[in-house]
């Protein structure tokens, strides 16, 4: 019999060989012990003695403690995915977390700026050279704020035509992502008052440090509330970037591509949303 926490041990082993990244390891590995906590709780130490039935009671508690659907359907993934490597790795006979199902997860409706937003947030941000490339390259290119806190310098090309390297971080793949004169000219100027003692990351600190993912959600947060941008983030800028092309008619696979969405469906959904978001727009403009 094999004790739920030599299991739990040798599961995130087998994510850390696989080459799983950072952020996934870290998350499997608290998902399952959590469960695993509450499983030693109700008296229950080897695998092979745990059932369905237990694995739905954890997830059941999750809910009653509040826990968002969203949560708990992740949480739900990592349970599954554990006792599908107990079953492979010839630990369990059978895999009791088959018949768990997800919880439904309600999808929202994306956050897209409207073009007075776009403008306002743009226009306040022209105060600090740094933070105006940040938020020009997230609106021009829609790569999300963990490739943005990787780019090198060596990552930029400025010959005609001007691109950027996307490098893989996570699962999301590498491409490369045109740059219109907007982006340039903003990358450009940041590079005149860039600090010189690190020449790899793009966006450093005084100090020569690179941005933190954090730091640079804050920042940006912090200007969303000087333009007067309620309930909007980070991510929403990636969100208007697709939506705003798929408006004016750029072709739904070179949206996808530059996105670096994983499925076409992922890039369609949001078609679903442009012709609201015009009307909301026009209106906001005095055009209706």
């Amino acid at each position: 019999m094999i004790k739920l926490d030599l299991a739990h041990k040798n599961f995130v082993k087998n994510l850390e060989e696989q080459g799983r990244s950072k952020s996934t390891v870290i998350a499997y590995t608290k998902d399952i012990e959590q469960l695993t906590e509450h499983l030693f709780k109700k008296g229950i130490n080897f695998v092979e003695d745990i059932e369905t039935a237990h694995l739905e009671e954890f997830m059941a508690k999750l809910a009653s403690q509040s826990y968002t659907a969203k949560s708990i359907s992740r949480k739900t993934n990592s349970t599954k995915t554990f006792f599908r490597f107990l079953k492979d790795n010839n630990q369990l006979d059978k895999n009791v977390a088959e018949q768990l199902r997800h919880p439904k997860v309600e999808i929202k409706a994306p956050r897209i700026l409207s073009k007075l937003e776009y403008r306002a947030l743009r226009d306040a941000a022209r105060v600090d050279v740094r933070t105006f490339a940040i938020i020009e390259l997230l609106l021009q290119t829609g790569i999300r704020i963990s490739e943005l806190a990787q780019i090198k310098i060596a990552d930029l090309a400025f010959k005609e035509p001007a691109s950027l390297s996307i490098q893989k971080v996570d699962n999301h793949p590498a491409r490369a992502i045109p740059l219109n004169n907007a982006a340039a000219e903003a990358i450009g100027d940041y590079l005149t008052i860039r600090p010189e003692m690190n020449r790899e990351h793009l966006f450093i600190t005084k100090t020569g440090k690179p941005l933190l993912i954090r730091n640079i959600r804050a920042t940006i947060d912090r200007f969303f509330k000087s333009a007067g941008i309620e309930s909007a983030r980070v991510n929403d800028l990636r969100h208007t970037f697709v939506a705003h092309h798929l408006a004016q008619g750029t072709n739904l696979l070179t949206v996808s591509k530059i996105a670096g969405h994983k499925r076409v469906s992922t890039t369609e959904r949001y078609l679903q949303y442009i012709e609201v978001n015009s009307k909301e727009e026009k209106t906001a403009l005095g055009e209706l």
